[in-house]
């Protein structure tokens, strides 16, 4: 996998102050896209082991409240391996770290109700290890610049813990 960018202090892409991983490759193609640069799965930088080591020295902070992993796109199939690496070590190591995600696939797609090649067989394992995930893909016609961490008003923040206990779609309060 390829990634773009390591913002080691964000505070647009979830609550508090985070680290943010942008990861390249993205086949949604977005009109409008924020970033489109990273569509390419060639740009950027080689995430490596050492990549992963620096995220989590990043993370290690008292004042970080989290990751957030966009991009491009996470669940893209190249990207789930090292995305799943990711979010596992982090959560094994700080527990305490809240864990976001941004996908342009619905969560519907990503757990196969909805027919995706985002749909394998570790995407929900890497849906078990976060907390977040704004999912949807940027539609122009519904852009809204007054939302909270989201750029139209079919995207959703999805309270994911909840959501695969309840076996049902809890949205999180920032909904609102």
């Amino acid at each position: 996998m390829n990634y773009g960018e390591i913002k080691p202090v964000d505070i647009a892409n979830g609550i508090g102050v985070r680290v943010s991983l942008f990861v390249s490759g993205c086949r949604n193609k977005c009109k409008e896209c924020f970033n489109p640069m990273t569509w390419s799965f060639q740009y950027g930088n080689v995430y490596t082991k050492e990549t992963e080591t620096q995220i989590v020295d990043l993370l290690n902070k008292s004042f970080i409240e989290g990751l957030t992993i966009l991009g491009g796109e996470p669940f893209e199939p190249e990207n789930q391996e090292t995305v799943f690496q990711l979010v596992k070590r982090v959560r094994e190591e700080l527990p305490n770290k809240s864990i976001w995600i941004y996908s342009g696939f619905t969560y519907e797609e990503l757990i196969g109700a909805v027919q995706s090649r985002a749909n394998l067989s570790i995407t929900k394992d890497i849906l078990k290890n976060i907390d977040v995930l704004v999912d949807g893909r940027f539609e122009i016609a519904q852009k809204d610049l007054s939302l909270k961490f989201r750029g139209s008003r079919n995207q959703r923040i999805i309270d994911v813990k909840k959501t695969l206990q309840n076996n049902e779609i809890v949205l999180s309060y920032l909904n609102n």
